[in-house]
């Protein structure tokens, strides 16, 4: 066990005095020492309810014959951190969580671990150390909210932002705006659409890495309480099968994963999560295989944004292992690799069924042919650009438009309310990528002002920035290279035409080499000025198609 080095033998015995004073019994210390990384904090609605989700994993390992201890692992709500310079500080939290995880279990030697995280920065930032510290380790998330309910219908956080957009256009009532405030996030739990939260909690159970139902099963349900148990017990199996992380997440299992993504219509910040999570395994992905698994994959799911589901819907019809189901009708997933259960995908997914195909489509039958994400490229975006296509309306697939040009996010937002956006316009918000923001900061704010505004199917959006999960419309985000990066979206101007062609992957300018290179002669970057963590941040940083991760001196990300 690698908790001996802390345990066992005479030079130890300073160590063993320690955990006399945690109040180990000489049995425990002879157990195998299990870290539950814990998210639990009381800021993010999606963490509330994690403390009983640990005390049940440390039942489940402590039943298993193992030695819980509770460490903790930071988390941002994103949805509160929304529209201000607290959004900055977002995807950053992913990596200081990758590291701090990191750096508690090799100091304490955990033998094994539980992820018990739920939002959006700390699920991948967890399946990042998962990799790289690889130890055998299991995740079990704290579970969606259900939706809310305003006027008998379903709604959740992305019809809040949309409210407000609405108010702004004069089509809302403040009261009106009381009651979507009131009434669209009725519990805990991670919102309770396909956003980040829940796209990345479902691609754990599509790596492997999850057990059944960690991506669906509602936050408030007592079914949560008893998974949470069963992780406890599992990691335990795994400590002594000695299966680990790398084993679990390889390429075929990060293969997997991308598929599910694409039936699921999952958040585009997938495209950044799931590059850094396969660096740490040590899988290299160029993401614009992303085009071609979209290519053989059907949509399958509308939830919302795209749709009127939600994931009590899903959780309902059979969630994940019944979506992967279908797809390994047509040969789309790979059967053979290890999971988190000590079985294979396809010993997990056997006898799966699609109980709702109003939630889940049948594999014939699906939303599209294709999947739900897109990676375009183009002369404004020559490494990618990414936009969630099951979330834009049919018309918008191809449109081209003048370019509303803005350097941040804010003054977007101000020409959007302001009423200076009219159909047709393409709004381009740059300088808010990965170094420019630096924190590459989510868009939702301007993507439902738009649509809160009635113009969701007449305006476009593309930004080095990224967007929320809620955002839907043609939102085109991870242009790369970033403005702060001298890529070509720093070079366009107001007016220039922009053709936006989404089934052909394409994002140009009307703008040829030559003027793009005069314009670049005068060029000056905008310098975004910040101090600490930000700071180092942008200079380590590397850009949205590596997956935003961190750069190591000498250590290639691409």
């Amino acid at each position: 066990m690698l908790s001996d080095n802390v345990k066992k033998g005479m030079q130890q015995a300073p160590h063993r005095s320690l955990f006399n004073a945690l109040g180990f019994t000489q049995e425990e210390m002879r157990k195998p020492l299990v870290g539950v990384v814990s998210s639990y904090n009381e800021i993010v609605p999606g963490h509330m309810n994690l403390d009983k989700i640990v005390e049940a994993v440390k039942l489940g390992i402590a039943e298993a014959g193992g030695m819980p201890v509770v460490v903790p692992a930071i988390a941002v709500c994103d949805g509160i951190a929304m529209g201000h310079v607290g959004m900055k500080y977002s995807l950053v939290t992913r990596d200081l969580i990758a590291d701090s995880t990191e750096c508690l279990a090799k100091a304490h030697q955990f033998d094994a671990m539980v992820m018990v995280p739920n939002c959006d920065k700390n699920v991948p930032g967890l399946l990042m150390a998962a990799a790289r510290v690889n130890i055998p380790t299991v995740f079990v998330s704290g579970g969606p909210m259900l939706a809310g309910r305003v006027k008998g219908e379903k709604r959740s956080l992305s019809s809040m932002f949309e409210a407000v957009g609405a108010y702004a256009a004069g089509k809302m009532t403040e009261e009106d705006v009381l009651e979507f405030e009131t009434k669209v996030c009725p519990t805990c739990g991670s919102c309770s659409g396909m956003y980040t939260a829940n796209s990345l909690n479902c691609l754990t159970e599509a790596l492997g890495m999850g057990l059944k139902g960690n991506g669906t099963i509602p936050a408030v349900y007592s079914d949560r309480i008893r998974l949470a148990k069963h992780a406890g017990n599992q990691v335990m199996e795994l400590f002594r099968r000695d299966i680990r992380p790398r084993d679990i997440m390889t390429e075929d299992a990060i293969m997997n994963a991308l598929t599910v993504d694409m039936a699921l219509g999952c958040s585009t910040n997938t495209m950044l999560h799931l590059p850094a999570i396969a660096h740490e395994a040590g899988v290299k992905i160029d993401l614009r295989i992303a085009n071609e698994v979209s290519a053989r994959t059907p949509n399958l799911c509308h939830l919302a944004p795209a749709g009127y589901t939600y994931m009590e819907d899903l959780n309902e019809a059979g969630g994940i292992y019944a979506v992967m189901n279908e797809l390994a009708k047509k040969d789309l997933i790979n059967l053979d690799c290890m999971t988190a259960t000590g079985k294979t995908v396809g010993e997990n997914i056997k006898g799966c069924v699609n109980k709702d195909p109003q939630v889940i489509r049948p594999v014939e039958n699906p939303y599209s042919e294709t999947g739900g994400i897109a990676v375009l490229t183009g002369n404004i975006a020559p490494e990618s650009g990414v936009v969630k296509r099951s979330a834009v309306a049919p018309e918008m697939l191809k449109h081209s438009g003048p370019a509303r040009v803005f350097d941040c996010e804010d003054d977007a937002i101000a020409a959007i309310k302001g009423g200076k956006i009219v159909p047709g316009d393409v709004v381009v918000i740059r300088y808010e990528g990965p170094k420019g923001g630096p924190g590459m900061r989510e868009m939702l704010n301007p993507t439902s002002a738009i649509v809160g505004m009635g113009l969701g199917s007449t305006v476009a959006l593309i930004t080095d920035g990224r967007f929320s999960g809620a955002s839907r419309g043609a939102s085109i985000g991870h242009v790369a290279p970033e403005a702060a990066a001298g890529g070509p979206i720093g070079l366009i101007r107001e007016g220039d035409i922009i053709d936006i062609d989404i089934p052909n992957n394409s994002l140009n300018a009307r703008i040829s080499e030559e003027e793009f290179a005069e314009r670049r002669k005068t060029w000056k970057p905008r310098v975004n000025e910040v101090g600490g963590y930000l700071a180092r941040y942008r200079e380590l940083v590397t850009g949205a198609p590596q997956g935003a991760v961190l750069a190591v001196p000498g250590q290639k990300t691409e």
